[in-house]
């Protein structure tokens, strides 16, 4: 059975409140082409603003994708959506780069790309690699295309990054289908999505919808995720954040689907609320379990494999404060049946890129997928033949059942503590943030990935060194 927090009744009151919204309040849709296919389907246009009647709503829910996957430069490496398949990405990026936890940081520059999607390759549980920097040393107009890029030369999975504009998705499109060697394969195969972000309350940003006309040329999927914050772009209400939340998420369905019907969409319900003393918002408070939980079973109510924003921190550092919050939050959504989570590797609330961070977090998830996994319930798994042998008093330590299911049976962490007091003592008394810190440094000396192609590697210097010329002043 599913975690919930909301009845069935509830979600019924959250989606009424929702089409009430778009009906009567409208949203903010700067594209004149998107706005005028809108009104083909019956919106009401005045403006900008556009009045979305529930009809077209419903049409949009329906008409989306509902499944998709996309695929790694290793087509093996997949991420599988609205199958029941769980997947953990690391940030596409930030603006600042903390090199170790506490110390100053700095802003993210284009070598930091490779790290991280180094660091991401190596990680059991990260099976969309972030390139977690927005690096400011590469001018906005080709960012996007050189990030993409870089990140397919340091994995073998999925990747995500920020989308700039619809001029460079054109080269991303060219890049994808260079990657899979013609268009149809480019369909079959996405590596990457963009991520449509509506801008609470209620409107959308010019940029994020044009490029989407580029993107549809090879059908990548689309999160939507806005982040309603409560008191501030939301009402200081649970409920009625999430029916904003929930509105904006509609509205978003309704574009991608009058650009390209049957469109794949992921419910991106990544509200959060507002700390009124610190003046940001709350990666991961109380509220942020429940609106994972709750907006998930939203998502799920229409259909759609979901995105939230838990398994975060508002921690600095990978610290108890950390761990806590991340296990917490990441826990409940999981049970409630998500299909992806947060964007691992941020330090505190987009404050920096930290990979030591995005190491904890593979950690916490790696325990609590063990706590989902199922169990035998088989005489011979059981053992109980076995208990009859030993008998009261009897040791299962030396059996052959024991030897030949532990490691099947039990999680064995790769950085959480298990010794003795005096062996840890011994073995430098360190904290789980030393642990993180010396399992990048390890990960940075010994992982390697295998290097595209070399004939790939040259036609994306080709379509970079095009766009490039194209682009820039």
């Amino acid at each position: 059975m599913k975690t919930t927090v909301l009845t069935g009744e509830q979600i019924g009151i959250i989606d009424a409140a929702s089409i009430r919204i778009l009906e009567r309040t409208g949203v903010l849709i700067p594209h004149e082409e998107t706005r005028d296919r809108l009104r083909e389907r019956g919106a009401k246009v005045d403006g900008e603003r556009v009045y979305i009647p529930e009809p077209t709503v419903r049409w949009a829910v329906e008409s989306a994708g509902k499944t998709f996957t996309i695929f790694g430069r290793d087509p093996s490496m997949r991420a599988d959506f609205g199958t029941g398949a769980r997947n953990y990405n690391s940030i596409a990026g930030e603006a600042l780069w903390a090199d170790t936890p506490g110390a100053d940081r700095r802003y993210a520059e284009f070598s930091d790309v490779s790290t991280a999607a180094r660091v991401g390759d190596a990680l059991r549980h990260i099976n969309i690699v972030g390139a977690m920097t927005d690096p400011r040393d590469v001018p906005e107009q080709v960012r996007c295309i050189e990030v993409f890029t870089e990140l397919i030369r340091n994995t073998v999975k999925p990747v995500t990054f920020w989308f700039h504009d619809r001029a460079s998705a054109k080269y991303i499109v060219e890049l994808c289908i260079a990657l899979r060697g013609s268009e149809e394969k480019a369909k079959a195969t996405p590596p990457c999505y963009p991520f449509l972000e509506p801008i609470s309350p209620l409107r959308f940003p010019k940029n994020g919808i044009d490029l989407l006309y580029e993107t549809a040329r090879i059908g990548l999927p689309v999160p939507i995720g806005p982040m309603a914050q409560s008191g501030v772009s939301a009402p200081m209400s649970l409920p009625g954040t999430m029916a904003v939340e929930n509105a904006e998420i509609l509205a978003g369905v309704c574009v991608t689907q009058v650009i390209r019907p049957g469109t794949p969409v992921c419910y991106g319900g990544i509200c959060h609320a507002f700390d009124m003393r610190t003046t940001q918002l709350i990666f991961s408070g109380p509220e942020q379990a429940v609106f994972g939980i709750a907006m998930t079973q939203l998502g799920k109510s229409y259909g759609f494999p979901v995105y939230v924003n838990t398994g975060l921190t508002d921690s600095k550092r990978p610290d108890a404060q950390a761990g806590a919050e991340i296990g917490i939050t990441l826990a409940g959504s999981i049970a409630a049946g998500a299909d992806i989570f947060g964007h691992m590797g941020i330090s505190g609330v987009d404050q920096a890129s930290s990979l030591e961070m995005l190491i904890l977090q593979d950690e916490i998830i790696g325990y609590i997928e063990s706590s989902m996994r199922g169990m035998d319930f088989s005489e011979e798994a059981m053992g109980i033949s076995l208990v009859e042998e030993l008998g009261p008093g009897g040791s299962f330590l030396q059996t052959d059942h024991t030897a030949e299911r532990f490691r099947e049976e039990l999680w064995f962490p790769r950085l959480f503590d298990r010794q003795f007091y005096g062996a840890w003592r011994d073995s430098g008394a360190e904290d789980t943030e030393a642990r993180c810190i010396a399992e990048k440094e390890r990960i940075l000396s010994e992982h390697t990935v295998p290097p595209p192609d070399a004939g790939l590697d040259r036609e994306f210097d080709r379509i970079i060194t095009a766009a490039r010329r194209e682009l820039l002043p």
